[in-house]
């Protein structure tokens, strides 16, 4: 397997590339709020809704470095093994070789009903439910006046801490080696010690600085906007308490504002919010992704930009990935892809891989045009983006409405080009691409047959990477089998 390099061009406030997934990648995370940072995620094939799986990555990894004082520069590597059938091979293999210990089961009482998280700070609401602070506290700030669970009305809005439930959450974390959840309990953040710091101060500073958001004044608002996207910079506990003094749900209202740096700063500060797991899901039900695809589609550069960042933090979520592709986000990627700055195509490159690992959301990427964006990727004079095209074909070219569009806009002979004249890491996303569209189809197989693809598969069965070679073998076996009929 060879690393293929997808450069996330993020904004200079994102200080470290904190994004995982908690539902199916082992992440571990380096918080030390610092520029320099990485984030390893090993991923295995995604479950898809009819149960089958697609594409596998087996490796994301996330590097932040400080090029200069206006932007950060990141990069996703992708370690990718894909057959012709879309299975991960190599994260079917280790499933075969390795027996992994049964999962930990967290007890459903344990988690709250809205986020289905591991609760940490655990409240009685009326009705007698008990919920995550949080989740509660922006289910009711947002009007809704009845108990999540069972739909009643809720007579009166206390939240009643339920200490006996946070004391056997606290047993059970301790007894199952499990960190317990982090956040705002009581005025104090848990440190990665285990100690506490008290951040009373921090909150009032912070509630004051949430509440200038909705002021009347567009100066006023915007100068908030700036500092919150400053704060969310500098640290996790700056996300937790941002979060946890409502800011979230009235940046996503910023997001429709007419004031340019108003909504640039808005949306950057999501982004950086996002950085923190617990906060997806908040930013999730504040409904953020109309409103960040509207930006996507019409705001400045930078707010694009950093739209498109947001949309692959979120999707990192395998629930979230089902709900931004549902949207209207994948034809917004898109068009960034085609008409974006540098750092926005790739951007935009990154959240359309990741989205497209979903079955479903390969469809709509083939609708809005991404093959031909791709192709043009390809033979772009500059080369600057062949990593990122063919690490996205791989992904799609076994999904049929995606491998009808790649045929039909000429891409075998560009195909064939890069097999013989490609990077090394290139050669092997080729052969990929080129195995996916030939298999059980005999019209594909004459074509790169008479493109003269025999020679470069054969050296590349002889010299290349195990994978490349395992491609470019069976291709050949293919090519033979034709001539044989």
């Amino acid at each position: 397997m060879l690393s293929h390099v997808l450069a996330l061009l993020l904004n200079e406030e994102i200080d470290q590339g904190q994004l995982g997934n908690r539902l199916i990648r082992s992440l571990h995370i380096q918080n030390n709020g610092s520029i320099d940072c990485e984030v390893s995620s090993k991923l295995g094939a995604v479950p898809e809704s009819n149960g089958s799986k697609s594409h596998g990555v087996n490796i994301i990894s996330f590097k932040s470095k400080r090029l200069g004082n206006t932007s950060d520069h990141s990069e996703a590597c992708l370690v990718i093994d894909i057959d012709a059938d879309g299975q991960d091979n190599s994260a079917n293999k280790s499933l075969d070789e390795i027996k992994k210990p049964d999962p930990i089961v967290i007890p459903d009482d344990f988690l709250c009903p809205i986020s289905l998280e591991l609760m940490r700070d655990p409240v009685i609401v009326a009705t007698g439910q008990t919920y995550e602070r949080s989740f509660i506290q922006r289910w009711m700030d947002s009007g809704n006046a009845t108990c999540p669970k069972t739909q009643q009305k809720l007579e009166n809005f206390t939240l009643t801490p339920n200490y006996v439930l946070r004391s056997l959450i606290t047993q059970w974390c301790a007894k199952h080696n499990i960190e317990q959840p982090t956040g705002l309990t009581n005025g104090k953040i848990k440190k990665s010690d285990g100690s506490f710091r008290s951040v009373s101060g921090d909150i009032a500073a912070i509630q004051a600085l949430v509440r200038k958001l909705s002021s009347r004044s567009v100066e006023e608002r915007r100068t908030a906007a700036a500092e919150i996207r400053s704060l969310s910079k500098r640290s996790t506990d700056n996300r937790i308490l941002i979060a946890e003094s409502g800011g979230i749900p009235i940046l996503v209202n910023l997001l429709t504002s007419e004031d340019v740096l108003t909504q640039e700063n808005a949306v950057t500060s999501i982004l950086n919010l996002s950085i923190y797991e617990n906060n997806k899901g908040l930013i999730m039900l504040a409904g953020a992704i109309p409103s960040i695809v509207q930006v996507l589609r019409n705001g400045s550069m930078e707010a694009r930009e950093n739209a498109a960042a947001t949309l692959f933090s979120l999707s990192l979520g395998d629930e979230n990935k089902i709900i931004i592709g549902a949207s209207c986000a994948i034809p917004a990627l898109v068009a960034l892809l085609q008409d974006g700055s540098t750092r926005g195509k790739k951007d935009a490159a990154t959240a359309l891989f990741n989205l497209c690992i979903y079955q479903g959301n390969k469809g709509r990427a083939v609708r809005a045009g991404i093959i031909s964006a791709l192709l043009k990727m390809l033979t772009d004079p500059s080369n600057c983006m062949v990593d990122e095209a063919l690490t996205i074909m791989s992904v799609l070219a076994s999904h049929h409405e995606a491998k009808v569009a790649i045929v039909k806009a000429s891409t075998i002979p560009v195909l064939i080009d890069l097999l013989r004249t490609g990077l090394p890491r290139n050669k092997e996303n080729t052969a990929a691409i080129l195995l996916a569209l030939c298999k059980r189809d005999s019209d594909n197989l004459a074509c790169i047959s008479r493109l003269g693809a025999v020679i470069p598969l054969t050296e590349l069965a002889k010299s290349g990477t195990e994978r490349t070679k395992r491609k470019a073998t069976s291709l050949l076996e293919h090519l033979r089998k034709l001539k044989q009929l």
